[in-house]
């Protein structure tokens, strides 16, 4: 993208630590000098496992650079809670979108493909690729 604008990426996860390490991965491999704004959106505002609906609309507002944002979950009920808020159309920045992709691998990709300034259709592709990604 000519104008500077990087893609914002959420990672949402039922326990904080998980999204506060995972978002810690993804902007390391995505370089040091880059700066990605990924944002953790993990467990409840009282630090339980869980997910919250406030938490997540944070992250996005926070990592929001106009370009849009990619939110990434780990299972079911945090894929629920991101559906409502995208459904309820003004919690979440404008070109907000859910996407379909493991959550480790697929943070990893959308966070370097966002570093090159890519759009949010290839962020998200990068994302739902690593679905690919063989180990043995």
């Amino acid at each position: 993208m000519s104008d500077g604008k990087l893609v914002g990426i959420v990672l949402v996860s039922h326990s904080a630590a998980v999204a506060a390490s995972v978002a810690d991965l993804a902007k390391g491999l995505a370089g040091a000098s880059t700066s990605v704004p990924v944002a953790p959106a993990g467990g409840t505002e009282d630090g339980g496992l869980g997910t919250s609906s406030e938490l997540i609309a944070a992250a996005a507002a926070s990592v929001d650079r106009g370009a849009g944002v990619a939110v990434l979950t780990d299972l079911g009920s945090a894929v629920l809670t991101v559906k409502a808020l995208l459904a309820e159309g003004d919690e979440l920045p404008a070109n907000t979108r859910l996407v379909d992709a493991p959550f480790v691998e697929g943070a990893v990709a959308a966070a370097v493909t966002a570093a090159t300034g890519a759009d949010l259709a290839a962020v998200e592709a990068a994302a739902a690729e690593a679905y690919a990604y063989r180990k043995v």
